[in-house]
């Protein structure tokens, strides 16, 4: 996809004697359409948990910052990770792990750790934990920044999230209460609540249930049998933000498409408001609906999608609340009931009476003709998974095509829960620019298209946070991976700024494995720069699916690095353990396998040539112009992102760290280059 380059030997040899190495586990790749738009993005460290690949070695991050300390849920080890980012600022690029907390000193039924977060004053550090049977109830685990348990309380069934209040005086908690895969059981979702203003003595949790009368009628139910199960029992809370005058709690209900509102002075939810539909139809808004296409094809299609956020956050603009959610998407799939199903499937059973009122982009002749062209064939809507939880006309027939996600982020007013800004077709079209080779391509092997049918590159997390004056929403693509930065500063018009990823892709349907780099943000954590170790803001993202987390530089001051320490002068933070316990050694399966040595000394010669090929390339690299699109007809638009000379808005991902990094280097490597050739000079006419 890129070609570099061609340094001379001379060049290479000195560069790579001239400068020191750099802590970057791997390469970042960054891509913007805009460069007065770019934000600075370098990857500084990393921690490797050690797990299998798809193990969950690392899926939520949080960070203390009295202590330097990051805690680490790890779903393969069934353990928190207690990992140390003070060598950050001296450029140690590999964190390391201080402590592992197995789930057995919990001291509770437990089947897993789930999330993980920390008291505003960084005091203690609150843990989820699902029972051994997921329907039962669940616990939270209070446990200092060493890892020693401080309290225990029981809630609801599967706490799936936890969070502090702005003011550190409650723990609130995501009860999702999913039914057992069989559903002869299902419990209710609901929220705790655990006051902890006055010490952690005799906990108790407080529970916020949901109840009919405050449920709007458009919220779905998802259950085999709607009409005689309650709301308790069909809401499923996944993820829980909270306003900054710690006045509400907003939850995502991502199953049912919804967000719930819950009053922290009384303890109770006030509403659960239906997100409603994402109209493909539209100009804008456009997806790539089936893998089997033959690569990349973004266009306007009668899908009508549901948001289902998964993570969310609350921040403040102008003296408003606003929710940002990362519309991922979901859907209940158990052994003893589905809701998935192809187009095609639904379409041969004759279920299909497609109604053009509910779509902006079509009459119902244009609707009509598109059946009628073999809509539902598998490289056009009959891949595309659907729901059977979907409203029918009179007749019991979908007029709509109903879709899981919407492969976007949203604004949306906290006040009234309606919309006020949706990024439509970016991500899409974003990765469609940055990696055609691997657009739409999953978390398990570098497939092109391989997810259009499903999710596309499903949204997972998001988090803002201010960066150069700005205010930065980052959204993490499990599946296709990397993170999106955009400027939110005005949430009615935010702006794409950048999108970087250190996942490394490996070849055609290569397997996902060790080599691959990070995989799959799960969780996003970020660190104003003064709380950060190395005075510069940072994110951390966790990656589930490598078990990895990578520690990004963000802004101005991502491209300078503090001196390092003097060895004699370090202060090297020893391994902590628990109270009368005998010190352990971190698990064998931490440490990382053996590498060849001579592989290795063949390859980092390499990664520096490529940093110093890459100054001459950053200003093509990113372009400032949008050409124009072409709009084939009103079903479809094709995003031909292969093609040598198609001008698109942007260039392939880059291997790339900031800017002035790569002039420091390239005019390093250019003196040393400088010397050696006049020093031969010398010496041949000593000769």
């Amino acid at each position: 996809m890129k070609s570099w380059k061609k340094w001379t030997a001379m060049s290479l040899a000195a560069a790579s004697l001239a400068l020191p190495a750099v802590g970057h586990a791997e390469e970042l790749k960054v891509y913007n359409r805009d460069q007065a738009q770019a934000l600075q993005v370098e990857q500084i460290g990393r921690y490797n948990s050690g797990s299998g690949i798809g193990e969950g070695g690392t899926e939520i991050v949080a960070y203390d910052a009295n202590t330097k300390r990051a805690f680490s849920v790890n779903g393969a080890a069934r353990a928190l990770d207690i990992l140390d980012l003070n060598g950050l600022k001296d450029g140690n690029g590999e964190i390391p792990l201080l402590k592992r907390v197995s789930l057995e000193s919990f001291g509770v039924s437990a089947s897993d750790v789930t999330s993980v977060a920390i008291h505003p004053e960084g005091k203690y550090i609150a843990v989820s934990v699902p029972s051994a049977v997921k329907t039962d109830p669940g616990h939270v685990v209070l446990l200092d920044t060493d890892g020693n348990k401080l309290a225990s309380v029981e809630v609801g069934a599967l706490p799936d999230m936890v969070t502090f209040t702005h003011d550190g005086s409650k723990v609130l908690v995501a009860n999702e209460g999913e039914p057992s895969d069989d559903y002869s059981v299902n419990p209710e979702g609901s929220v705790s609540i655990i006051n902890i203003a006055n010490g952690l003595d005799n906990l108790t949790a407080e529970t916020a249930a949901f109840t009919d009368d405050i449920v709007d009628s458009d919220v779905r139910k998802v259950n085999p049998d709607p009409e005689n199960s309650s709301y308790a029992e069909n809401l499923e809370p996944e993820y829980i933000t909270v306003d900054e005058d710690n006045r509400y709690a907003y939850v995502a209900i991502q199953e049912s498409n919804a967000i719930a509102k819950l009053d922290l002075n009384t303890n109770s939810f006030t509403t659960v408001k239906s997100l409603g539909y994402k109209d493909f139809s539209q100009e804008g808004i456009e997806l790539d609906p089936s893998n089997k296409d033959d690569g990349i094809q973004i266009g306007n299609w009668p899908v009508l999608s549901m948001y289902m956020p998964d993570g969310m956050t609350a921040f403040q603009s102008g003296g408003k609340t606003y929710l940002i959610t990362a519309n991922e998407g979901d859907a209940q799939d158990w052994e003893g009931f589905s809701e998935e199903m192809r187009v095609a499937d639904l379409a041969a059973e004759d279920a299909y009476a497609l109604n053009a009122d509910l779509y902006e982009g079509y009459t119902q002749e244009q609707l009509n003709q598109l059946v009628q062209d073999g809509l539902f064939e598998d490289e056009k809507l009959g891949r595309l998974n659907t729901s059977i939880v979907a409203p029918k006309n009179a007749d019991g027939k979908y007029e709509a095509v109903y879709g899981f996600g919407g492969r976007s982020f949203s604004i949306w007013d906290a006040d009234s829960l309606q919309q006020v800004y949706d990024s439509g077709a970016d991500f899409e079209k974003i990765t469609a620019e940055a990696i055609p080779d691997y657009f739409n391509t999953t978390n398990d092997e570098d497939k092109l298209d391989n997810r259009s049918d499903d999710k596309g590159p499903e949204p997972e997390a998001v988090i803002t946070g201010d960066v150069d004056g700005k205010t930065y929403a980052f959204i993490g693509l499990e599946r296709t991976g990397g993170i999106m930065a955009y400027d939110v500063t005005n949430p009615n018009s935010p702006a794409f700024s950048t999108y970087f990823s250190s996942r490394n892709f490996q070849g055609d349907e290569a397997a996902v494995d060790s080599a691959s780099g990070d995989v799959a943000p799960e969780g996003l954590t970020y660190i104003p720069a003064e709380e950060s170790p190395t005075g510069q803001t940072l994110l951390l993202a966790a990656h589930e699916v490598s078990g990895t987390i990578a520690a990004y530089a963000l802004g101005e001051k991502a491209e300078t690095q503090p001196e390092p320490v003097p060895e004699e002068e370090e202060e090297t933070e020893q391994p902590v353990t628990e109270p009368n316990e005998p010190e352990t050694e971190v698990p064998a399966e931490v440490t990382p396998e053996p590498v060849d040595e001579e592989e290795t000394n063949a390859e980092e010669p390499k990664q520096d040539t490529e940093k110093v090929e890459e100054q001459t390339e950053t200003e093509t690299e990113n372009t400032t112009t949008e050409p124009e699109s072409d709009q084939q007809d009103n079903v479809q638009t094709t995003a031909s992102a292969k093609s040598d000379t198609d001008d698109a808005e942007g260039q392939p991902l880059p291997n790339t760290s900031t800017n002035v990094f790569n002039w420091l280097l390239g005019g390093v490597a250019l003196v040393a280059a400088g010397v050696i050739f006049f020093g031969i000079n010398k010496l041949r006419k000593r000769v």
